[in-house]
């Protein structure tokens, strides 16, 4: 029973723990969810909720005053806010990973995940914060459960399929350029700008969201989102093609096959005549 108790937790079919939660930090339930939200005591990893604001806030692409936004300059903007919590949060301890979310969601909308190399990093970090403020707002700091961001993350949105948008239940991470992070992440031991295929992180065994690589309603919580690759796409359709072309010819009816018995029993007496 542990044994079986201890597999499902955290999947869809952990009835007591929120899976949403163990895997992204973050409910649209809230407190209101029915499962639990095991909320960790200590983790390299921080969350600060709702962080972000984004300068199209209430319409994607416009201004409060209703006029667009050229999108370099929404692009400029955030790596502006990415660069300025790097640098402050550096001061605690090597960041492994620094992402931010794109979601519209009130639960998700501007959440900024850091990770440290060390827990005790963190913890200096999360106490520090306590009582800050950042562009007027307070920075709500907490430990979180998220360690491998490929579990979290929307890999529908990294290929530009996902058909939820904004209001999707994980991870749509904003991506910096390839300049800011290697000016950023350079000065750790080891860095080296990666290519896009799937790769793990600065140290070599998490993969690192802070750019988009090409490789969830839940249909399959363990890092899908209900989705296939191309390749096994490509295979489905081969396997469904084949069975097209073996499939029997359609049953004849009733009076067709008495027809049919008729003739044959026809032949075979006249052959024995």
């Amino acid at each position: 029973m542990a044994e079986h108790l201890a597999s499902i937790f955290g999947t869809e079919k952990d009835r007591v723990n929120c899976p949403f939660y163990f895997k992204i930090g973050a409910c649209r339930h809230g407190d209101r969810c029915s499962r639990l939200h095991n909320r960790p005591t200590i983790s390299p990893t921080l969350l600060l909720s709702n962080m972000y604001q984004r300068p199209d806030m209430i319409t994607p692409g416009v201004d409060a005053q209703g006029q667009p936004i050229d999108p370099k300059k929404i692009q400029e903007h955030f790596e502006d806010f990415y660069e300025d919590i790097f640098e402050e949060l550096s001061k605690f301890g090597e960041i492994e990973s620094l992402n931010v979310c794109d979601n519209l969601a009130d639960h998700m909308i501007g959440n900024v995940y850091v990770q440290f190399k060390e827990e005790d990093q963190a913890a200096a970090a999360v106490q520090a914060l306590q009582g800050r403020f950042y562009s007027g707002r307070p920075i709500i700091a907490d430990f979180s459960p998220v360690t491998d961001f490929r579990e979290a993350t929307c890999r529908q949105f990294e290929e530009d399929s996902c058909n939820r948008g904004g209001y999707c239940n994980f991870m749509h991470v904003k991506m910096i350029g390839r300049d800011l992070r290697r000016r950023l992440f350079g000065r750790y031991r080891g860095f080296k700008v990666r290519s896009r295929s799937r790769s793990s992180s600065p140290r070599g065994h998490r993969r690192d969201y802070d750019r988009r690589e090409r490789d969830r309603d839940g249909n399959y919580y363990r890092g899908g989102h209900g989705r296939r690759s191309s390749r096994e796409r490509h295979e489905k359709d081969r396997k469904k093609r084949s069975r097209s072309r073996s499939k029997s010819p359609a049953r004849e009816g009733s009076e067709e096959r008495r027809a049919r018995i008729e003739q044959w029993n026809r032949e075979r007496e006249e052959k024995q005549h």
